[in-house]
């Protein structure tokens, strides 16, 4: 086991592009305080929220033009996190600097580089590139704050068997837990793979189809970016119709969008997003499908997974022994959760010594019973 439980370097998501205007917004990430804004020419900053001098949260100052001036005593901080300017004295202290945060906005999110800036990749940033597909329609981003673990989130999103159990009513279905999957994985990646054919369509996406009670190929593909990216490519077709063999010109599809970012080691913030390929010009399709997933009853998809996963932390908390077993259906969050592991240990040793293959391989797997 490692002590973190997240690694630094990497692309977190800090919060989506609609969010941030040329105003002081404050979020903490990986236990790390952060301001963020937009400056004039439309690029966005990201900075420690503590001033150099005592330590205020910037974020409780303002802007003067493009730089943060400290609510307490009036220091001002460039975009790059330098001191420009002390009051009362002509001499800048060249120490007088606050640590700024490599940024990348890609696909309506924001990303920081929690890191060394000096390995910051902008090719690692997530693909997130269905959010502004314009094939796609979706009501947009939407962010939640959760008291878990992040990890506990990536474990429920790799291992969609909950659903029979947890949204029983909307898109659960006993087929899942009887399909056979694959879960295949390179260094950074992990995929589960899950083709359920010939069942009857769960009522979320029989409504979608338009099926009726015609027996439906389903299908789950979810891919685990590590640490903390999963996008799940999921639809159900007309049986018999070829979607197994790559024709969903008979089916409709959707793709959940999830960033999940460590706040701190208990709490997380959740970036969720879910689009549709039907329907397209429909804002009735829209409301249903959000709804589905957040709703007034507290029953959508989303806050039943709330409700398990925070008490699921309280569980972890409570109990002094390791906190999980693991069945075959915890494959994908298995692996997830070792690359997490492999990208923490990489940082505990020499930049030199952290090379690794790249080689994927391919597990067969078949639910007991």
């Amino acid at each position: 086991m490692t002590e973190s439980s997240w690694p630094r370097n990497a692309w977190y998501a800090a919060a989506w592009s609609s969010e941030i205007e040329h105003e002081l917004n404050a979020r903490c990430l990986c236990d790390t305080h952060v301001v963020l804004y937009r400056r004039s020419d439309g690029d966005i900053t990201a900075l420690e929220d503590a001033c150099w001098h005592r330590l205020l949260p910037l974020s409780l100052g303002k802007l003067d033009g493009d730089q943060v001036m400290c609510g307490y005593h009036g220091l001002k901080f460039d975009g790059s996190g330098r001191c420009t300017f002390m009051p009362s004295q002509p001499t800048i202290n060249p120490s007088a600097c606050v640590r700024a945060f490599p940024v990348v906005e890609r696909h309506s999110l924001v990303w920081l580089w929690m890191g060394d800036p000096a390995l910051a990749d902008t090719d690692r940033v997530p693909d997130f590139h269905w959010n502004d597909d314009p094939q796609l329609a979706g009501r947009g981003g939407t962010f939640y704050s959760l008291a878990c673990d992040y990890r506990l989130v990536v474990d429920n999103l790799m291992d969609l068997t909950h659903e029979t159990f947890v949204h029983a009513g909307s898109i659960g279905h006993d087929a899942i837990t009887r399909a056979p999957f694959d879960v295949t994985h390179t260094e950074r990646e992990v995929t589960m793979e899950r083709w359920m054919r010939n069942i009857d369509a769960p009522p979320f996406w029989a409504r979608q189809l338009e099926c009726g009670e015609a027996p439906v190929d389903r299908w789950h593909l979810i891919h685990f970016q590590a640490p903390s990216t999963v996008v799940g490519d999921v639809g159900i077709a007309h049986a018999g119709t070829g979607a197994p063999e790559g024709d969903r010109s008979q089916g409709v599809t959707g793709y959940f969008l999830a960033a999940i970012t460590p706040e701190t080691a208990t709490t997380c913030h959740y970036f969720w997003n879910f689009v549709r390929d039907h329907h397209l010009a429909d804002p009735q399709w829209t409301e249903y499908l959000h709804c589905a997933h957040v709703n007034d009853t507290g029953q959508g998809v989303y806050q039943q997974d709330e409700a398990v996963l925070e008490a699921q932390q309280k569980a972890v908390d409570r109990y002094d022994r390791a906190p999980f077993y693991n069945l075959n259906i915890d494959a994908g969050a298995m692996w997830a959760r070792r690359l997490i592991d492999r990208m923490i240990e990489a940082e505990q040793i020499p930049r030199s010594a952290r090379a690794r293959t790249g080689e994927s391989t391919l597990i067969h797997s078949q639910p007991a019973g």
